[in-house]
């Protein structure tokens, strides 16, 4: 997952395309011409392989340029190639979140230009990922595929317990969880229920923003003020998540935790069985069907508030980002690929069938290339969800998310005494990095 890191700087976008580039598509004599596309997905997982084998494709079908892809790609490789002034043709990246800075800064250049000349209608784009790829009314990102989160659960485990479905609230989940907690000598723990920490697999987008719309907790007021304290269902959520830390214990879930595999690998908590059940993407069905496909399990929508039944089937939505970095070497290649890979109904399709993403168009949503999958369905039903959000998008990208992620850890770990004026002090903290920002004219990513 990707980290955010220091600021862009603003600079001049410059949309000519270099001489000659029209004379390399011309006569079949001249080489395509090569361009670049850096990814975050790992080379070490399949999702990269699916990549590269739609690339290929790509290649096949446009013999004009060759598209060479790159693995491995976070944001702070991307922020260090646009100070450089050395770029690849196309970028993207899974902190949507960051969609802020890059548009605010110039350092995406802004593709409303493109779209218009090219009479791509954003409305084929649901409205969450038309939220998430703009600033300011400054699109210069669009969804390349997309993500939500929801619960999944060990059958055999729920079973062995007892337990006949998934919990719909908070306190069912809480009960469930201390069920199927499994405890060694000394109390050590040996299978976890539902771990509820913070900073533990899935931290970027920070796990606290998981819960904020099963909570109905909000962010801000109509002025852009950050209101955590004022907003009864953060200190709900937190006080929440922190007395079921506490029932494990700290010190034992931590080193719990530290004797689980890594996120990204087969020896994944919850794929082991050591988790009975955990929040994750959607792309857990495909990771599970290449690495464990005899693992018992099921997926749901994630518990929510007792005081709102009304949310259950929403969740947090976010996606991966696509764009042209300023001083990207072939802009009219780039934005060719860029068009592709975002409004194609055959390749998202294609790619949502290989890391199980939802894919990120309205026609690709109801595409019949689309391959049925009882798991992969709940997490199509949780995007459609008119109470499912995603996190605030602004000019200092996840800035604020840092604040609260450094806050919520040090909640967890005891070391506040008071809920209420931690929170006063983090609303401070953060109308402060949003004023800088907006008073510099973007804040880093």
């Amino acid at each position: 997952m990707i980290r955010r890191v220091a600021t862009l700087s603003v600079a001049v976008i410059a949309l000519a395309v270099a001489a000659g580039v029209a004379g390399a598509v011309t006569g079949s004599a001249k080489k395509p011409t090569g361009i670049t596309i850096w990814v975050g997905w790992s080379k070490s997982t399949h999702e990269f392989g699916v990549f590269k084998s739609l690339i290929a494709e790509y290649n096949a079908k446009h013999p004009s340029v060759k598209v060479t892809a790159v693995s491995d790609i976070n944001d702070d490789k991307i922020i260090a190639a646009i100070r450089s002034g050395s770029v690849p043709d196309v970028v993207s990246s899974f902190a949507s979140s960051n969609v802020g800075s890059y548009c605010s800064s110039g350092g995406w250049i802004d593709l409303g230009p493109l779209l218009k000349k090219s009479h791509v209608n954003t409305s084929q784009f649901p409205a969450a990922s038309l939220y998430y790829t703009q600033y300011n009314g400054v699109r210069c990102a669009l969804p390349l595929l997309a993500d939500d989160f929801g619960l999944y659960y060990n059958k055999k485990l729920f079973a062995k317990a007892g337990i006949k479905r998934p919990p719909h609230t908070i306190s069912e989940l809480t009960a469930d969880a201390k069920k199927l907690t499994q405890k060694g000598s000394g109390g050590s723990l040996k299978v976890v229920g539902y771990d509820p920490a913070f900073a533990f697999y899935d931290d970027v987008p920070p796990k606290f923003t998981f819960y904020a719309p099963l909570y109905n907790a909000h962010y801000t007021d109509s002025k852009g003020h950050s209101i955590l304290s004022k907003d009864p269902a953060w200190t709900r959520f937190l006080t929440w998540q922190k007395s079921l830390v506490d029932w494990y214990g700290y010190d034992k879930l931590q080193r719990f935790q530290a004797g689980l595999g890594q996120e990204f690998s087969a020896s994944n908590g919850f794929e082991t069985g050591k988790l009975a059940m955990n929040i994750d993407g959607e792309w857990r069905v495909a990771f599970l069907k290449n690495e464990h496909p005899e693992l018992q399990y099921g997926t749901a929508p994630m518990p929510v508030d007792d005081r709102h039944p009304e949310l259950y089937g929403a969740g947090y939505i976010n996606g991966t980002i696509i764009g042209i970095p300023k001083g990207s070497p072939h802009l009219s290649q780039a934005w060719d690929l860029v068009r592709y890979l975002t409004t194609n109904t055959h390749f998202l399709a294609q790619f949502s069938n290989g890391i199980r993403n939802v894919p990120s168009t309205i026609a690709s949503l109801k595409s019949p290339e689309i391959k049925p999958d009882v798991h992969f369905a709940t997490f199509l039903k949780i995007f459609g969800n008119k109470h499912s959000a995603t996190t605030p998008i602004t000019a200092v990208g996840a800035g604020y998310q840092d604040l609260i992620q450094s806050f919520v850890v040090k909640w967890q770990a005891g070391h506040v005494k008071d809920l209420h004026a931690g929170l006063v002090n983090l609303d401070k903290q953060i109308d402060a990095q949003l004023a800088q920002a907006k008073k510099g004219g973007g804040g880093p990513p």
